[in-house]
């Protein structure tokens, strides 16, 4: 049955179809061709899948990053990251980066990150002298810190599905999230060095004082709902609402920027967008009930552990195949239906398991930015209109430091772990 289902899947995302639809397709024709089950636990099982508390963060953080993009927050947070980096040479590149690690602690989303940023630093970064090609490569690239700087969706998925604890997965993800963020930002200095970009980067920004007041309220926002997590006021969904009511209040009454059309807008987007990812959960999910019913996870468990008996191979082995996997497979249905699976083998190698999700997320966010179906590239090829190929050649370095991060990551336990034993 499982490989029915996993050539299935892969025979109906050749043909065209959406991640969501093969994935249930394939369970649906594994659920009638070899089980005696009735069609009704199907809907049982999708239902079940998305029915959970911790899930319900994933529509409010999305609408949360889409009433900051509508509020002008995210403006702002750019003004902000020129005014602190921009007098660099290569500085309005290296703000985005910066401004995409501030954006990313509040929406947790990479795609939001890179509509919201990228539509307002790759035309900023092109007048100023750099390849289109080379700018939305690099917001591509920075917006994958959505995925890794607490809030993360994925991370929570991640939490959900291995039963960890969400609260230590945020607090986990702050070492890498930096880490990456600062590699990023030292390469794009060192390269803008070698090229000559950037020269004139300093020209219209503001003061470190008046960005700083402007964008006072937008910087608040990550520490009240980063601080109130990790102080125990509340949990990551009730986080969630928080910033969505706080976005809300700023746009609307302080800022007077998001009208009642806007708002309607930015519903409907947060709908669509919400909608399609609860589907991948509940197809992913009813997929990995599936394969855990007939004995997959056991299976690969014993064969792993008969043949690999060292740890540090077995996570060389699981970067090695999550980053194939991340290249083909959309995140969220990825974690749904492996974490399960890998999870448990990770922790007989005595691996905690909340290293083993940053490792885990980090490895399919590389896929975010990886052709055939890296999602934060094609968002960064629309918002500067450029076709697929004019970026390859500017994102092959980017891909080259994440992947020396993971490597960083995923052998040096003590720095995804500092935070978490810190605060936990």
């Amino acid at each position: 049955m499982v490989w029915f289902m996993l050539a299935g899947m892969v025979v109906f995302i050749a043909l065209g179809a959406p991640i969501a639809i093969a994935i249930l397709a394939a369970s649906i024709g594994g659920v009638v061709g070899f089980t005696s089950m009735p069609l009704v636990v199907v809907a049982q099982r999708l239902v079940t899948t998305i029915d959970s508390f911790p899930l319900m963060a994933v529509p409010f953080f999305i609408l949360a990053g889409n009433l900051m993009e509508a509020g002008g927050i995210s403006r702002r947070l750019v003004e902000f990251a020129k005014a602190v980096v921009g007098g660099l040479r290569g500085g309005l590149a290296c703000s985005c980066v910066l401004t995409c690690m501030i954006f990313a602690s509040v929406s947790g989303s990479s795609v939001a990150t890179t509509f919201a940023i990228g539509a307002i630093i790759i035309p900023a970064m092109t007048r100023h002298g750099y390849p289109r090609g080379f700018a939305a490569a690099l917001q591509a690239t920075s917006a994958e810190l959505g995925v890794i700087i607490p809030p993360s969706i994925p991370l929570i998925l991640y939490g959900v599905s291995a039963e960890v604890s969400i609260g230590q997965l945020f607090a986990a993800g702050i070492g890498p999230g930096l880490l990456i963020a600062g590699a990023l930002t030292l390469f794009v200095y060192l390269r803008c060095r070698r090229n000559g970009w950037g020269e004139g980067d300093h020209v219209g920004r503001l003061g470190l004082r008046p960005a700083t007041r402007q964008a006072a309220l937008a910087l608040v926002m990550p520490v009240v709902i980063i601080g109130g997590i990790y102080r125990g006021v509340f949990t990551p969904t009730e986080a969630s609402v928080i910033a969505v009511v706080y976005a809300l209040l700023v746009g609307t009454v302080i800022y007077r920027t998001i009208t009642p059309a806007d708002l309607i807008g930015v519903l409907r987007r947060s709908v669509i967008s919400s909608a399609i990812i609860m589907f991948v959960i509940a197809a992913a999910g009813l997929f990995s009930f599936l394969i855990t019913r007939a004995g997959v996870p056991a299976a690969i468990g014993a064969a792993i552990a008969a043949a690999i008996e060292d740890p540090l191979i077995f996570l060389l082995a699981v970067n090695a195949f999550l980053f194939v996997v991340g290249m083909f497979i959309e995140t969220s249905a990825a974690i749904i239906v492996l974490a399960p699976i890998l999870a448990p083998v990770a922790a007989s190698y005595g691996i905690d398991p909340v290293h083993f999700g940053l490792v885990m997320v980090v490895n399919l966010a590389l896929g975010m930015i990886t052709p055939p179906f890296g999602v934060n590239l094609f968002a960064a090829c629309q918002v500067a209109d450029l076709p697929l190929e004019r970026i390859v050649r500017h994102l092959l370095p980017f891909v080259g430091v994440v992947v020396a991060c993971l490597a960083v990551i995923t052998y040096v336990p003590g720095l995804t772990l500092l935070f978490r034993d810190l605060l936990y």
